[in-house]
């Protein structure tokens, strides 16, 4: 298979992505992302053999939101393995990522871990492992993508605390199931601070090469995963990992992918490569707009795709 022309086909996706910029919504249920120019867009790619691309706004840090999930899930999946599956479900939920609608059919066991109610037991999880959960996914961050001055933005995490009563309700809901161990002040806490995070498309890029490494940080070397492992991770985002479009982005994209609110996707090609984009202008699913048609046209000019 010959090697695609990465930079040119990144300046051609961000000619053909101009016209949808201004469309969209911005995620202004959280005051401090209402501010966000909806005019921004970024994309980087970072392959397994050290090349990097970037275009537009792809060295910006922006909140990473949801994105955060898969790291959380990445973590607290090294400290219990398939047992983790009891607590959590990994099909795809048919309803928003908010919903609180099936967690009482289901007996407070969410569908899926990058919903808002499967994120807070993976982040359940972590209070129970570590003493400060949302610090130690930071720095699981850092490691990942081996960038030391990666933080919390502050003041994205008091606007999420201070606007978070459904993700409140959720945590509460399964407390009483008996679904949430920690006490949920904490686990709210730390859930809104991983989800304030900040990094750029060049940074998550870098971040993700894990999973397109088949659980080896690159970077260091060391394994993360196990080959099963990543596969099993890969199989969640693919299946779950951008809201209620999942079937659309396998359909439109065919790449393990995960999005968050903030505008941000990345998703990976096991075996060769990691991409993120960036545009805050949201569609109905709570996807980045542009950045969905950016990543279907990345497989469509590369040929890639896990299908």
């Amino acid at each position: 298979m010959t090697t695609p022309d990465y930079r040119a086909i990144l300046d051609t996706i961000a000619a053909e992505v101009a016209p949808l910029l201004p469309e969209g919504r911005v995620a202004d249920y959280i005051p401090s992302l209402a501010a966000v120019p909806k005019h921004k867009f970024g994309m980087a790619v970072h392959t397994l053999d050290g090349r990097r691309y970037a275009v537009g706004d792809a060295a910006e840090r922006f909140s990473i939101q949801s994105i955060s999930k898969l790291f959380a899930l990445t973590l607290a999946f090294r400290q219990q393995g398939d047992a983790l599956w009891r607590r959590v479900g990994r099909e795809p939920s048919g309803s928003p990522f908010n919903s609180l609608v099936q967690l009482e059919h289901e007996h407070g066991k969410p569908r899926n871990p990058f919903i808002n109610a499967g994120a807070l037991v993976v982040t359940d999880v972590l209070c129970r492992h570590f003493v400060q959960a949302d610090v130690a996914l930071l720095q699981f961050v850092r490691r990942l993508s081996g960038i030391a001055d990666l933080n919390f933005d502050h003041e994205v995490a008091a606007s999420e605390a201070a606007t978070g009563h459904r993700n409140a309700a959720m945590a509460h809901f399964m407390k009483s199931f008996g679904n949430l161990e920690a006490p949920v002040d904490e686990v709210l806490s730390s859930y809104f601070h991983q989800c304030a995070i900040a990094m750029s498309c060049e940074e998550l890029a870098r971040a993700m090469l894990f999973l397109a490494n088949h659980g080896v940080n690159p970077h260091d070397g060391q394994r993360l995963l196990t080959v099963s492992e990543a596969k099993r991770i890969n199989a969640v985002l693919l299946t779950c990992g951008t809201y209620d479009a999942a079937g659309d982005y396998a359909y439109r994209v065919g790449l393990p992918a995960k999005s968050g609110v903030g505008g941000g996707i990345v998703a990976v090609v096991p075996g060769e490569l990691a991409v993120c984009v960036w545009s805050p202008g949201l569609d109905a699913n709570g996807n980045s707009l542009a950045g969905g048609y950016a990543l279907e046209r990345f497989t469509t000019l590369t040929g890639r795709s896990v299908f």
